[in-house]
């Protein structure tokens, strides 16, 4: 998953972003995942979820948890 945050628009921002762990909120459940590498040098970031995440996903928010 190629994720985008609002106050981040460099790779050196987003590269201390690696590492912490993200969650999609699905019902009173959430999907967790980490953020593992960049994407571009734009300040985006790839996501790992455990589980795969549908499509109602895309465009939505998720929470840095840690």
């Amino acid at each position: 998953c190629i994720l985008q945050f609002p106050n981040i628009k460099s790779s050196g921002e987003a590269a201390r972003l690696i590492g912490r762990k993200v969650a999609w909120p699905v019902g009173e459940r959430r999907i967790r995942g980490k953020i593992v590498a960049l994407h571009g040098r734009k300040g985006l970031v790839r996501a790992r979820f455990r589980r795969g995440l549908s499509g109602h996903a895309l465009g939505t928010q998720v929470e840095i948890i840690g």
